[in-house]
């Protein structure tokens, strides 16, 4: 096995396990009432207005999503040139904040099924918006996003490492 395949595999392996820890938390965190944030319901509505087909088919973009995130946080670690976990921690607390500050406010003007806080809900456009910080979500819903992404990093920090 050459060096780049094995990497691809270190990469895929890690990356599958982060974003199922990641996904573990964010799930925990909806069943313990803590936030209404459901990631892969979320992606799989840009798709499909079904709500059946859209966290099949949420679930399994979260995981190729996992996977194509794992890549640059690797890119990161290799400019970095070294990786562990409190690395990936911060690299990971870093992205919850991007998630949280930009992408979340995003979400009615770029998905297709989410309303917008000035217009409101339509026939179309059924979803609530996140709001700032996704704290239309529910109040904690920051709190459970942070630690979710910090996980997430500092799991691919853990595992890189080994790597490195």
């Amino acid at each position: 096995m050459t060096p780049a395949s094995f990497a691809i595999v270190e990469i895929l392996i890690w990356g599958l396990i982060a974003t199922l820890a990641m996904g573990a938390i964010l799930f925990a965190s909806q069943n313990f009432g803590w936030s209404r944030l459901d990631l892969p319901f979320l992606l799989g509505t840009v798709f499909t207005g079904e709500r059946h087909a859209a966290n099949v088919l949420g679930f399994t973009l979260t995981i190729l999503v996992g996977w194509f995130i794992a890549f640059f946080y690797y890119l990161f670690f290799a400019a970095f040139g070294e990786a562990n976990w409190w690395l990936g921690a911060a690299a990971g607390f870093v992205h919850g904040l991007l998630v949280l500050t930009a992408l979340l406010p995003l979400m009615p003007y770029i998905h297709p099924r989410v309303a917008s806080e000035y217009d409101g809900p339509s026939l179309r456009r059924r979803l609530e918006p996140p709001g700032f910080l996704g704290l239309h979500y529910g109040y904690r819903t920051p709190v459970v996003t942070l630690i979710a992404q910090t996980v997430y990093g500092a799991v691919l920090g853990a595992g890189f490492e080994l790597v490195f």
